[in-house]
């Protein structure tokens, strides 16, 4: 029997040890899709408890403890921070076989060295020896993503962002890590919205344009996409509840427009159109700047109406969306190629049945601006697991090119999260030493070993152009 999360974890063969701890342990990180708060980078920030850097914005462990029938008051609600980390120890013991339960136990041993096992009874012992370390420079904000070898973080910032703290981290010349902004513009894109005409008055209050139709919308965005891009903004990314094509013309899109700031509904036609019309625009801005488009799909998101009323968005009742569209992505994609404004794309779908799916469209519209122009982001959300990881590399190798992969992101609000990084890369070394100790790939390691090493890290460096 092995031992628990020894050095060797996930480790399975002699090839798949070789392959991480000789090429995958130490390469650096590039966390190229993140929801971390660039404040808490410029301002380095000292966390007072484990439950501030933990618990705190944590969908996932929210879900785990909430899934054992725990009072919200030590979720989300009024409860201490040592009562809410006392439930989450107490419940952690029967998320056998969730990944929270590896995560939880990387992140213990890498950033405090405890190498015990987190339960009801030990939590006291971890509360303290959590907290003591919490208050030294090296586990500050700064010196957490020193000590996890990250060199690049893109946060995601909307449009209207001032990016002051952007501006503030790249003027600490203490701070070692490179932070740069990544576009969400999903407030502008969700027309259908309640809060859509007080945020377009926002978004003519930082460009200066005034918004009455469709060109005045481009024309304002536009100039929120020379300021990202000044900031060093390489990406963009979209949460879409599915990819649309729905043409429409531009005297309609200023009707449909019209008819949302006056505070009237659209129709769902009337929605598509607009979101289709207005991705098509952002794509086009995306090529003249060389940056890479990101679409995050298949969400069904606050589908518990009372919590969301109760709490807000953000607060752990999104789940996987049944429907993501249908042939709107290839029709959308298609379109794009036709006037060649299809940018270098990363997709990602929260539904798992949509893996082969993208793995077999992608490669209909690859180009030559990048290897793997069109790519298949890494598993997403409730796909974050070693099961997920393994179905979706194991699909983009089938149907497509694994050695192109941009690898791991880590789609978090903890700082504490990157040990996630080395959780993927275990699973795609035991993956590989797999392939190779059966047969179905040749032992040849210096290829093997420049596989590893770009997919963990040079891969992302030279798609998305960064400079480190």
């Amino acid at each position: 029997m092995k031992a628990f999360m020894d050095e060797d974890f996930l480790l399975n063969s002699d090839t798949a040890k070789k392959l991480f701890h000789e090429y995958a342990e130490h390469m650096p990180i590039v966390d190229y899709h993140c929801h971390i708060n660039p404040a808490e980078i410029a301002q380095n920030r000292k966390f007072d408890n484990i439950t501030q850097a933990w618990l705190d914005g944590d969908h996932y462990k929210w879900k785990l403890m909430r899934s054992n029938g725990i009072d919200e008051k030590y979720v989300t609600g009024n409860g201490s921070d040592r009562e809410k980390f006392q439930v989450y120890a107490e419940v952690l013991k029967k998320a056998i076989g969730n990944p929270l339960y590896h995560w939880t136990h990387m992140e213990l041993k890498k950033y405090f060295g405890y190498r015990g096992i987190l339960n009801g009874e030990t939590a006291e012992e971890v509360w303290n020896l959590c907290n003591e370390k919490l208050k030294t420079d090296e586990l500050s904000v700064q010196g957490i993503i020193a000590q996890s070898n990250v060199k690049l973080i893109c946060t995601t910032d909307d449009p209207i962002d001032s990016l002051e703290y952007h501006r503030k981290v790249r003027a600490d010349l203490s701070c070692e890590v490179k932070v740069v902004p990544a576009w969400r513009p999903d407030k502008i894109m969700n027309i259908e919205k309640d809060t859509f005409s007080a945020y377009v008055k926002k978004l003519e209050e930082v460009s200066g344009v005034k918004i009455a139709k469709f060109d005045d919308v481009c024309e304002a965005l536009a100039l929120r996409l020379d300021y990202f891009e000044k900031a060093g903004c390489k990406a963009s990314d979209h949460g879409l509840n599915a990819v649309v094509y729905a043409p429409v013309s531009q005297k309609k899109l200023d009707g449909i427009l019209k008819t949302a700031l006056e505070g009237a509904p659209l129709t769902a036609g009337e929605t598509d159109e607009y979101k289709y019309a207005l991705l098509s625009f952002l794509a086009r801005e995306y090529v003249k700047r060389g940056w890479v488009m990101q679409i995050h799909y298949g969400t069904a998101r606050d589908v518990n109406t009372a919590m969301y009323e109760k709490l807000g968005p953000d607060t752990g009742f999104d789940c996987i969306s049944p429907q993501t569209g249908g042939n709107g992505l290839i029709k959308f994609f298609d379109s794009l190629f036709r006037e060649s404004i299809l940018p270098k794309t990363i997709l990602y779908s929260l539904n798992a049945n949509d893996n082969l799916y993208i793995d077999s469209v992608i490669g209909c519209f690859q180009g030559t601006e990048a290897a793997g122009k069109l790519q298949h982001g890494a598993a997403w959300w409730f796909n974050d697991t070693k099961t997920g990881m393994l179905d979706q590399m194991t699909g983009l190798a089938n149907l497509s090119a694994l050695g192109n992969f941009v690898g791991m992101l880590t789609d978090s609000r903890s700082f504490l999260s990157y040990t996630r990084h080395d959780y993927f890369r275990r699973v795609f070394c035991d993956l590989f030493g797999k392939w190779v100790e059966n047969g179905e790939y040749p032992c040849d390691m210096k290829t093997l070993g420049t596989l590893v090493q770009d997919i963990s890290y040079y891969n992302v460096v030279r798609y998305f152009g960064f400079l480190l």
